[in-house]
């Protein structure tokens, strides 16, 4: 807690402190101004409002948890440069999430039906805890590094796990239930389970370092005595490096071996580097043979690895290879309800369909989409509706008009029968299920480009034959159920309506 001096101030300086969170912010912004486009000062910075200035550290009010992200994410720079020259070096920032909504657009709300379990005010206290306890810093400025080789003696290792990657928010599907599964019985028993080491590939995107770090997360949480420690084989290497210029190669390898669950990210990155294979094998067989738990993600299976030891490989396959595949459509609108969930935000649902069949990419990809969503929303102070989205995604997704999805089709019409998607694709002959699968085929015939077999593959791998036969049976319902013909207007309309450019 910062002292006011010990001298008695004058006149001038009693009417400073009364407003001084103000004319401190005044000042700041001042400066701000001269260093960013007009457009986005207005739209990040003056919705900004003062609240208090303590000893050195002054707190500002922003509207939601986006919006300090944002600012944290591209505008830290100039926030510190702006604090510091009001309040010195040791000058510090602190953030606090406005409770009630914003009445200016974007109509961005947060959520507040149960205000004890409000996503926002729990992100608000871990803002407070972070920024009252240390000055605002470069992205580039150096800070105490744990990985610190020659001359270890501190045991207490910081584990560089992200606390935000949790089993929570990651959302379970077809397409990672598996390595989800795995993750889940090595975090309950790191070292006893089979899945040692644990193998996580998958492509850009899909969530490997996610579930690497709920895993260790989630030792740390219910084992207090496990030393956790997070690397990517890029830092792993430079850590090696090191150690070999300053003569420390003992402090190095004494430092993992002190550790009970190791994650290694992107270890295919380790290839053609023979010495660092070389530590990272001895490593390995010392953790592994004490019963300690290793945790690998790649963009690979270890079979395919090329220019890694055959030693290394074959120590790769003595646990499990889980893989991550690209989420189904009804796991990617689960992951935008719960990111929107988590940073207070709502979007129409019909967006949130939008985004969740035309985005198919990977998961990283979605979220960027998200985030620029409501960033163009912000900037030009636009409502998020299906015109915005089709206006952002265009710049990520080419054709983005040009075709619609069997998937989208088999969710609108699942939606509307109120049965899961995945009983579409199931061997099942009730009728209220047989009818919207028949009718999900037809209209897959008469919108989409995809051929009968493909149309018949994606219904769990019926032939073409059957989308024939359910093409005519719902055309001979046409002619003889008015009501139902209503229906597939209705559905079609809706189809083309969250397609069309």
């Amino acid at each position: 807690m910062a002292l006011w001096p010990a001298t008695t101030p004058n006149i001038v300086e009693y009417s400073r402190m009364e407003n001084s969170h103000i004319e401190v912010w005044q000042q700041c912004l001042n400066k701000i101004k001269q260093e960013v486009k007009d457009q986005a000062f207005k739209t990040w910075f003056l919705p900004i409002q003062p609240k208090k200035l303590e000893g050195n550290t002054l707190t500002l009010q922003v509207p939601n948890f986006f919006f300090y992200e944002w600012l944290e994410s591209h505008y830290i720079d100039q926030l510190k440069a702006a604090i510091r020259s009001q309040l010195g070096e040791e000058g510090q920032l602190q953030y606090v999430l406005q409770q009630k909504k914003a009445p200016q657009k974007p109509q961005v709300a947060v959520q507040r039906e149960k205000p004890l379990r409000n996503p926002l005010q729990q992100k608000e206290r871990r803002i407070n805890r972070h920024y009252g306890q240390a000055p605002i810093r470069d992205k580039n400025e150096k800070i105490h590094n744990p990985f610190v080789i020659p001359g270890i003696k501190k045991k207490e290792i910081e584990s560089q796990l992200n606390p935000s990657y949790t089993f929570d928010r990651f959302i379970e599907g077809d397409c990672n239930r598996l390595a989800r599964s795995a993750g889940m019985a090595v975090a309950k028993k790191p070292g006893q389970t089979a899945f040692n080491p644990l193998m996580i590939f998958g492509n850009v995107g899909l969530g490997k370092t996610h579930l690497a770090h709920a895993i260790g997360n989630e030792v740390k949480k219910n084992m207090k005595d496990k030393v956790v420690l997070y690397v990517s084989s890029e830092h792993f290497t430079n850590q090696f490096i090191e150690s070999l210029t300053k003569n420390a190669i003992s402090d190095f390898v004494n430092y993992y071996q002190l550790v009970d669950l190791l994650i290694v990210d992107d270890i295919q990155f380790l290839a053609k580097k023979q010495k660092t294979q070389d530590i990272f094998f001895h490593i390995f067989n010392h953790l592994h043979q004490r019963g300690k738990q290793l945790i690998l993600t790649s963009d690979r299976p270890p079979k395919e690895m090329a220019d890694i030891e055959e030693r290394l490989i074959s120590r790769f396959k003595w646990g499990l290879s889980a893989d991550l595949q690209v989420p189904s459509l009804e796991t990617r609108m689960a992951i935008i309800q719960q990111k929107m969930h988590n940073d207070g935000i709502e979007l129409p649902h019909n967006v949130m369909e939008y985004i969740s069949y035309t985005v198919r990419s990977n998961v990283r990809e979605l979220e960027g989409i998200l985030i620029s969503l409501i960033a163009q929303s912000a900037l030009n102070q636009r409502d998020i509706d299906m015109s915005l989205a089709r206006e952002v995604i265009s710049k990520f997704v080419d054709d983005v008009s040009q075709e619609i999805s069997i998937e989208f089709i088999q969710k609108i019409v699942a939606d509307y029968y109120d049965i899961p998607v995945e009983k579409l694709r199931e061997k099942t002959r009730k009728k209220l299920i047989v009818t919207a699968r028949k009718l999900s085929m037809y209209l897959a015939k008469q919108l989409s480009n995809k051929s009968l077999t493909f149309i018949g593959a994606a219904f769990g791998g019926r032939d073409h034959s059957t989308v024939i036969h359910a093409c005519k049976s719902v055309e001979a319902m046409l002619q003889n159920d008015q009501s139902f013909k209503s229906i597939v207007a209705d559905l079609k309309q809706k189809i083309k309506q969250n397609t069309q450019p």
